[in-house]
Formats: structure tokens, sequence, C-alpha cells
């Protein structure tokens, strides 16, 4: 059986994974520090583990910081931390406690959360920790979980999604 595939679908597929390659690299290229935990990671090939991701209300009150962290149940990482909208975020083994190592282009695959200097963020039902703010070298103000630095993955594309889960090796969702 001859099966035809279009050029687009091919060289679209193609543009994808070579998209994919150089954010790995792009975001990989440090060193894991010794001893850095792992946070129940997986495989990057393995496949999102987005269903069923439940997100634990946040305890904001009218008036209080648009940027909120959250507990939610992944069903497969189990509980990790996500924003107000559900989106989750994630911790670069390569970073030191309120200290960024991810910049230009590692920071657009990777974008850190942050918020206006001097805003609180609330913690919602189940995070334990401590939530801070600390300078970053462009002078933003990212927010830390415990002095561990936030961030997203650009490739997560609605709450829940878990794509950035063990890229690298150095990417890994964040546990309450």
């Amino acid at each position: 059986m001859n099966v035809s595939i279009p050029a687009q679908r091919v060289a679209g597929g193609a543009a994808v994974a070579l998209a994919t390659l150089v954010l790995v690299a792009a975001c990989s290229a440090a060193a894991a520090p010794a001893g850095a935990g792992g946070y129940g990671a997986k495989p990057a090939s393995a496949p999102p583990a987005s269903a069923g991701l439940t997100a634990a209300p946040a305890s904001a009150q009218a008036g209080a910081a648009t940027v909120a962290v959250n507990a939610a149940q992944d069903p497969t990482l189990g509980p990790i931390l996500v924003d107000g909208k559900g989106m989750t975020l994630y911790l670069y083994k390569p970073d030191s406690p309120n200290q960024s190592a991810c910049a230009g282009g590692c920071a657009k695959a990777w974008p850190p959360l942050v918020v206006s200097s001097g805003e609180a963020v609330p913690a919602g039902s189940g995070v334990t920790g401590k939530l801070t703010t600390f300078a970053r070298a462009d002078g933003s103000m990212q927010v830390a979980y415990n002095g561990t630095p936030l961030y997203y993955y650009a490739a997560d594309s609605k709450a829940g999604d878990t794509t950035g889960q063990g890229v690298g090796g150095v990417w890994f969702v964040l546990k309450p």
C-alpha cells in the first residue's frame, strides 16, 4: 500500500521537532547541580499528564494581587504548583536560591513568573511553603517558592499541561 503524505505536513512536523530540539539545547546546556532533586521526573518524551488536573482555589481577597500560586493534583505527578489560572509552574535545576540562571532565549522558552515590585503573591490551599520575590538581572521581580525561582513553559498551551516535566533533565514541576 502506497501512502502519500502532503509535503506541508512533513515540513510542519520537521519544524516542530527542530523547535523542540532548539529549546531543549538552549535551556539544558548548564549542568544540573549535584544532589538536586528530580521531583518525580519522567522522561521528556513521555506524553503530557494533564487530564484530570484540579486546582485548589486561591485564598485571594477582593483587590488582592493578580498573581496567585495554588496547589493542584495532577493524576500522574501528584500535587504540583500552578498559578491562579491553573498553568503549571516549573523549577530549573541550575538555579540558586533566589537567583535565576535562565535569561535571554532560555527565558523566552521558560518565562519566569514575575510580579510588579512590592506586589504580594497569595498562597492558595495546599501551598505550605513561603512565597517571596527577588530581583532578576533584568530588574523584574520573579516569584520564588521556598527560594526556588518559578517559571512557566511556553509549550504548555492550557491549564493542566505539564509538557515541560523532565525537559533536558533540568526542568521539573514543583511540588508544594
